[in-house]
């Protein structure tokens, strides 16, 4: 088995799932270039923001990909932001068939974050303070209060241009409170396995964070494909 990832963001994105794969895929071990993929190992490729990924870097890493000829799937992940989880992966699917963009051997998923990675951290009820000391953090609750409701369809605060900035924000602010210094640079806390468990454990308890389980589906039928 071996995987080679293109993950959206510059800074946030490498860090966290390469963590996260080491927590829920352990047997799988990260390689540091492509070439060096063997046997249950995977690549991680930073595909410099969307629409970036696909117009700079998606042609190439699928001739890489069918070069090598070893790599079972190919996947995308990337934010929804403005738009929503079906038009991003037709979006994706339709710049494939355009560009008459052709895997061999390889199997495309595509991982959409509903609307950017920080939506999931938020998805941590156990993280939450029900009485928040920050004044920016207490307007975002009254706001959406993401310990209730779905982190993945809140709108925007109107001081906001896109959701992507305001779900970072009140993510940034969500862990301040519990005196966690996160930064795109720095993803401090949301790696570890405890923080990841209650984002899985929200998901299975609710209807919440959809977009959430195609990547756990995804982790979930590589286990069962490695065990095999």
């Amino acid at each position: 088995m071996n995987i080679y990832f293109i993950v959206e963001g510059r800074r946030t994105e490498k860090k966290v799932y390469a963590a996260w794969l080491n927590h829920l895929l352990p047997n799988l071990s990260r390689v540091e270039w492509a070439f060096e993929s063997e046997n249950d190992n995977y690549y991680l490729f930073n595909g410099n923001g969307f629409p970036a990924l696909l117009h700079n870097h998606l042609k190439n890493s699928i001739e890489e990909v069918n070069e090598h000829g070893n790599y079972d799937y190919l996947v995308i992940v990337l934010d929804v932001d403005e738009s929503t989880v079906d038009e991003r992966i037709i979006e994706v699917n339709n710049f494939v068939d355009s560009n008459n963009i052709k895997l061999i051997n390889s199997e495309l998923v595509i991982i959409p974050q509903n609307k950017c990675i920080e939506t999931w951290f938020l998805g941590n009820r156990k993280i939450y303070k029900s009485n928040p000391q920050s004044s920016e953090l207490l307007q975002y609750v009254k706001f959406y209060n993401v310990k209730e409701d779905d982190p993945e369809i809140m709108e925007k605060f109107p001081s906001f241009n896109t959701h992507s900035q305001f779900h970072a924000e009140y993510c940034k602010e969500f862990l301040r409170e519990r005196n966690i210094r996160y930064s795109k640079n720095k993803p401090n806390g949301v790696v570890e396995l405890d923080y990841l468990n209650n984002i899985i454990e929200r998901e299975q308890e609710t209807s919440h964070l959809s977009s959430f389980r195609i990547f756990l589906d995804f982790c979930s039928k590589v286990k069962t494909e490695m065990q095999a």
